[in-house]
């Protein structure tokens, strides 16, 4: 039995620069795949913003295939958080289907909601972090003529946070 997973999470900066990027199996070897999906996304956030009002939850944004579908949430400052969830998932061992429970035939937005306020929370504390320069303060021609100055997430407790968040997400549990 198998039940929708989180094949992998993204944080876009507001300047629609990748800040983290975490794939979960059996996905690990899609990095560059995944990376175009995110992007197709950043033009779906755009149009979804202009036509939303203050909700952060943007919900479904694409749904790639049979399999695959992106989530967003945007927060006040500019930064997106993508969850892109594999409906096929992982198959389950007794522990994880105890834990989880049974199969979802179907995924609500509501859903992801405890995933992407984790996510929040976990980006907030890291913000909070005196050693972290968030993207806004590094300028767009730094960036531009050199790429490889473009701010990254390397905290490794916020890169922790979000594997356990992805690890542990199974729909229907309302808190993470």
């Amino acid at each position: 039995m198998a039940g929708p997973t989180i094949a992998c999470i993204g944080i876009i900066g507001k300047n629609d620069k990748p800040l983290h990027v975490s794939l979960f199996p059996p996905h690990l070897e899609s990095r560059l795949d995944f990376s175009f999906l995110l992007n197709s996304c950043l033009d779906i956030f755009e149009i979804r913003q202009k036509q939303t009002s203050v909700d952060q939850d943007l919900g479904l944004l694409h749904a790639v295939d049979e399999r695959l579908a992106a989530y967003g949430w945007l927060t006040n400052t500019g930064v997106k958080f993508l969850i892109i969830v594999d409906m096929a998932g992982c198959p389950m061992s007794t522990d994880s289907e105890k834990r989880k429970g049974t199969a979802v035939a179907g995924l609500r937005d509501s859903d992801l909601k405890p995933a992407f306020r984790a996510l929040q929370t976990a980006y907030i504390q890291l913000l909070q972090n005196p050693f972290y320069a968030p993207d806004d303060h590094v300028s767009t021609v730094k960036a531009t003529l050199a790429p490889s100055c473009t701010p990254q997430i390397t905290n490794q407790a916020f890169i922790s946070e979000v594997k356990r968040i992805g690890d542990s997400w199974a729909p229907g549990l309302a808190n993470i």
